[in-house]
């Protein structure tokens, strides 16, 4: 029978702890019964050493800087797992910066990159940040660096484009990681999470795949500004005002009768073009489910998901993404626990807890290991 494992989370309850989880996989054959037992479900897995990016804090919320292995209890499907080392390690961070889209309204490349600056400044020195941007194609623009006047001229590199290659981004992100041979690994979206080319099943089996690796994936979205942005244009009467097609500051120095016209009040605005409204109206629930994938993506890998009502809030935000990136502990241990299979998948639920008076840790985590069938 072979063995091969998918990585699948459930979101933090209080701290956002971040695991990553290194299997390896152990083939062989089982004596085949023609009436199996439920013992016969059972499979022994021996796996190498997990790793759990873990937080902890204070009663005040502060990060606590000297907890050790004593101070923590590892529980694997309610079987306590001590853990073998706490260390604290400098992150990876792989920055993914959107910057395509016919559509967009509230998607700058200016914010996009504001965030960017936002999130490395957050940063601790030792981290190494990589840069990728997406429009028409996905770009490596840095790879593992930690100096930060390279980050920031490589932001300046990036430029808009009109179409959003998100699942080719999220592949080559995958693959980045891959290549590289790191621990530690965020991957951070500043996106809205649509594609102008991929299909739904593409995207899912893109996300999917994430969820195979030890990567943590924050996410800054733009998905409730866009959508925000493009519900009033979505109905044929709307009495949502149209976008100013002047500024104030250029109207105000019209003549007179024109000054009067661009500043006149507009109380309802009626759309006949129904080719239009229909293409708006998919726009809209495109991001609408972007915003439900996107969640949920960050919550499976125990990531942040962040979604700002505004571009400023965006970029104030970034902030706490790094903080949240920096301030975990890389706890290790080895399980050797039978698993069993349904329906050819089998769960395992780790849990890490404190010990520690004062010290806060909670962490919870489903990790799913697919059976293969018998060879």
């Amino acid at each position: 029978m072979k063995v091969s494992f998918i990585r699948a989370f459930v979101p933090l309850s209080m701290l956002y702890a971040v695991f990553a989880i290194t299997a390896a996989a152990q083939s062989g054959r089982v004596q085949q019964t023609p009436t199996p037992t439920p013992d016969d479900e059972i499979v022994r897995v021996s796996t190498e050493e997990v790793k759990l990016n873990v937080l902890a804090f204070d009663e005040q919320g502060a990060f606590v800087k000297d907890v050790t292995d004593h101070d923590l209890i590892v529980r694997e499907d309610n079987v306590i797992q001590p853990p073998s080392s706490v260390r604290r390690l400098p992150a990876n961070v792989l920055i993914v910066m959107d910057t395509g889209g016919e559509m967009r309204a509230v998607k700058s490349l200016d914010k996009t990159r504001a965030v960017a600056r936002s999130l490395i400044a957050g940063l601790r020195g030792d981290d190494s940040v990589a840069i990728m941007t997406y429009a028409d194609k996905p770009e490596m623009l840095l790879e593992w660096t930690n100096d930060r006047t390279a980050m920031l001229t490589a932001i300046k590199r990036s430029n808009f484009g009109r179409s959003s290659a998100f699942v080719d981004a999220l592949k080559l992100a995958k693959d980045f990681f891959a290549r590289s041979g790191v621990d530690n690994k965020h991957l951070v979206l500043i996106t809205d999470g649509t594609d102008s080319t991929a299909g739904s099943s593409a995207k899912y089996d893109a996300m999917q795949a994430l969820l195979t690796t030890d990567i943590t994936v924050h996410v800054l979205s733009y998905t409730q500004m866009e959508s925000d942005d493009i519900e009033p244009r979505t109905k044929t009467v709307t009495n949502t005002p149209p976008k100013k097609v002047l500024p104030d500051e250029v109207a105000a120095q019209l003549p007179n009768g024109a000054r009067d016209t661009a500043t006149a009040p507009k109380m309802k605005t009626i759309n006949l073009d129904r080719t239009l409204i229909r293409k708006i109206k998919l726009r809209k629930a495109d991001l609408d489910a972007s915003q439900e994938q996107l969640e949920k993506l960050a919550e499976s890998t125990n990531g942040e998901f962040i979604l700002p009502l505004s571009p400023d809030e965006m970029e104030t935000k970034a902030g706490l993404v790094a903080s949240m990136i920096d301030s975990s502990y890389v706890v290790t241990y080895m399980p050797k626990i039978p698993v069993t299979p349904t329906r050819g998948i089998a769960e395992r639920n780790i849990e890490v807890t404190s010990k520690r008076p004062g010290l806060i840790v909670q962490s919870k985590r489903k990790v799913l290991l697919k059976v293969g069938q018998p060879q």
